[in-house]
């Protein structure tokens, strides 16, 4: 059996020289390789190698590499993400929604994900917007408010 190591850096040089378009394009891909790959494998080696879907000609996109790296404190990568990719925040009840630049969402994500935060439940990553969902209305403003702070910068 491929160690979970090797798979993400046959992974990494896939995505270097070929156009990969979804995660059913990489999994069949690895599977060709003799890797036994499940869709929630490839999608949870997507987002921890933080790989975006980047526009591709017309109406196309492709898995690549993030072009920034990670700081060692997520508070601090995710004021970096904010800077770089968020473009709007919103509020439903208790669900902050974040528009980003296109194919970032599932980076920005993660990093919320590695706050591992009692008051945020999870999150749900599109090609350009996230639901954090919130355990309260009451606490997702507060949220909010904070998530608008890392937007001022």
């Amino acid at each position: 059996m491929q160690s979970k190591e090797y798979r993400q850096r046959r992974i990494q040089e896939i995505i270097g020289k070929e156009f990969v378009a979804t995660q059913g394009d990489l999994a069949k891909r690895l599977l060709e390789e003799g890797f036994q790959v499940t869709q929630a494998t490839v999608s949870r080696d997507i987002s921890e190698l933080r790989l975006v879907r980047q526009p591709f000609g017309k109406n196309k996109y492709r898995y690549a590499l993030s072009p920034y790296g990670m700081s060692a404190d997520p508070y601090e990568e995710l004021r970096i993400q904010f800077k770089q990719f968020v473009r709007d925040i919103d509020r439903a009840e208790n669900i902050v929604v974040l528009k980003v630049s296109d194919g970032y969402a599932m980076g920005v994500a993660l990093t919320l994900d590695q706050l591992s935060r009692d008051d945020i439940v999870g999150t749900l990553a599109g090609q350009d917007t996230i639901f954090v969902a919130v355990r309260s209305a009451e606490q997702a403003k507060a949220v909010m408010l904070e998530f608008e702070d890392y937007l001022a910068g």
